[in-house]
């Protein structure tokens, strides 16, 4: 049985993709009562079919996470909306955070008449799918090197019967030369090191084009430490915007660099 302090131990901090709970940190004071936590979370959020915490953080190539069930189905699969759009993913074999919902409308709506995109690190497809629901984009390319991720990807364009978006399965470094086009605008949202592929966006943006580079940065660090990896490459630009996407850690920030080529 919960006691009332097992009760006040309960994070009030998770994320929820679709019907799954995820705790990020849990108390390990109340550990031994992760059951009864689950269900009683289950009776509290009629819309959750399953209570889980993370076991291991985003980590390897795909950056991807491991979760435990605490409680309900016995399912690690769902299916998330977003912004008037569907996405189906696992949570452990995709890289996926909910908290960046209204930072891709911000992008999205963003996005002019007749422009041709580029999303780096595609993912299931989100990025890819809103900019075509609230864009006039003409052309949206989207590449990702997690075949998993990949294949939810096209999943998710059927499911929302999207039509402009191509589809490339691959590293970045691959995929792009083989790419014969260059493009108005182009996403770099990878969780990490993004800055190690800032050329490639150079080599393939448009003359006054934009790029969206995202970065991992203290408050102390914004912006001087994400510009000068961008000033690295020794190109010339000119920031349009710094927007604070969300917080990762205590004092930590997701940044997104919105800067126009020049």
């Amino acid at each position: 049985m919960l006691t009332n302090n097992d009760i006040k131990l309960i994070p009030r901090s998770f994320d929820v993709i679709g019907d799954i709970l995820i705790f990020n940190d849990f108390p390990k004071e109340i550990i031994k009562k992760e059951k009864e936590v689950g269900n009683f979370l289950l009776k509290k959020f009629k819309n959750v079919k399953v209570i889980a915490r993370k076991t291991k953080n985003f980590s390897g190539i795909y950056r991807l996470q491991k979760i435990k069930i605490m409680a309900g189905e016995k399912k690690k699969e769902t299916l998330h909306k977003e912004n008037d759009c569907i996405f189906r993913l696992d949570v452990e074999k995709c890289y996926f955070t909910p908290r960046l919902g209204n930072e891709r409308l911000r992008i999205a709506r963003q996005v002019k008449k007749n422009e041709i995109v580029l999303i780096m690190f595609s993912g299931v497809a989100i990025f890819p799918i809103q900019i075509s629901k609230f864009s006039k984009a003409k052309e949206i390319y989207g590449v990702e090197i997690n075949p998993i991720a990949h294949k939810y990807a096209e999943e998710n364009l059927i499911l929302n019967k999207t039509k402009n978006v191509k589809l490339y399965r691959g590293d970045v470094r691959k995929v792009m030369p083989k790419l014969r086009v260059r493009f108005d605008r182009i996403l770099m949202p990878l969780p990490k090191g993004a800055e190690n592929f800032l050329d490639w966006a150079f080599s393939k943006i448009k003359r006054n084009g934009i790029i969206h580079f995202y970065d991992f940065l203290r408050e102390e660090e914004i912006p001087e430490t994400g510009l000068n990896k961008i000033k690295k490459l020794e190109k010339k630009f000119r920031v349009l915007k710094v927007v604070k996407c969300g917080n990762i850690a205590p004092g930590k920030f997701r940044v997104c660099f919105d800067i126009k080529v020049l």
